[in-house]
């Protein structure tokens, strides 16, 4: 499992680095940035990537402790696995396979669900941001107004409204899951949804803001890194605009990250023409954000007993 998982990093890295048809222009569009004085942005952006990651891993152990306790570093580890692993899957679903490397056998489905809580927040978080940025979107560059703004900001509110629902209401599931034939013989780790209190869900949905405010301000430094001039509040707008538009599409990371490539280029080339920068940033935000902790993640992976973990090794 551990060659496989290395085979497919070092596959990444060479088919989304190495291989990229415009690496050599990117990397010299850093290197012209980084001897200016617009590297302080560059800085930040980095030094933000374990802000980022430890806000999460913060909110995974809130979580978990019904299931539980481990220490922050233990919970890190778990999360840079986890990372490791969603480089090759369809929305990230590695995550959780990352996760339970580090939690006792018996307690691995309900850390499972623990995850999917934490992952519902942030999505609730990112949706709602994200509906929020469309609607300026459309009306300040798509000339979407009247009636029709209208309607949509109607909808927009509605599905805000619904994932705050669902969200503090999440052993709704319980019954839901109770139906569905194949998977009721789970539902007594579905159980764990009720000991949530709503004060322990806004506890970890203001943690979901906060991460998400760190990766829109690492994604903004990285903009004015390559020197994307973009006044500060359009610019979280579009932002937000952008990761809503990426949730919506199922691709694993090295995949998804030609569309985002593609969307990005219509959402900055509004504020510039210059595309190898544009290209340069989102690139920059992936790999800072993600192919960085991967790396770090399959250091930890190398030196987890996978087999004692799952179980199969006393």
């Amino acid at each position: 499992m551990k060659i496989i998982v290395f085979l497919l990093l070092i596959y990444v890295l060479y088919d989304q680095v190495f291989s990229k048809e415009n690496i050599d222009e990117i990397w010299a569009e850093f290197l012209l940035n980084l001897s200016s004085d617009q590297w302080p942005f560059l800085a930040l952006a980095v030094l933000l990537m374990p802000a980022n990651w430890l806000v999460e891993t913060q909110k995974w152990r809130i979580l978990l402790k019904k299931v539980e306790h481990l220490t922050l570093w233990t919970a890190f580890t778990g999360v840079m696995a986890g990372v490791t692993l969603s480089v090759f899957t369809p929305n990230r679903v590695g995550e959780y396979g990352g996760r339970v490397l580090l939690v006792k056998p018996e307690n691995r489905w309900r850390s499972v669900v623990a995850t999917l809580v934490g992952s519902f927040a942030q999505l609730s978080t990112l949706l709602s941001f994200g509906l929020v940025g469309m609607m300026y979107f459309v009306a300040a560059y798509r000339g979407i107004t009247g009636y029709a703004w209208g309607g949509m900001l109607f909808i927009a509110i509605l599905l805000i409204l619904l994932l705050k629902f669902c969200y503090y209401n999440v052993d709704l599931a319980i019954p839901i899951v109770r139906r569905i034939p194949y998977l009721k013989r789970g539902v007594r780790h579905l159980e764990l949804l009720k000991l949530y209190t709503s004060t322990e869900l806004t506890h970890a949905l203001g943690l979901a803001v906060v991460r998400y405010m760190v990766y829109s301000l690492q994604y903004y430094c990285l903009l004015q890194f390559f020197n994307i001039e973009v006044p500060v509040f359009q610019g979280f707008m579009c932002i937000a605009f952008i990761f809503l538009v990426q949730t919506s599409i199922p691709l694993p990371a090295l995949w998804g990250l030609l569309i985002r490539g593609k969307l990005a280029l219509d959402v900055w080339g509004i504020f510039s023409p210059n595309e190898i920068a544009i290209l340069a940033s989102t690139f920059s935000l992936w790999f800072v954000n993600l192919i960085l902790p991967a790396l770090l993640g399959m250091i930890f992976i190398t030196r987890i007993n996978v087999s004692k973990t799952l179980g199969y090794d006393n």
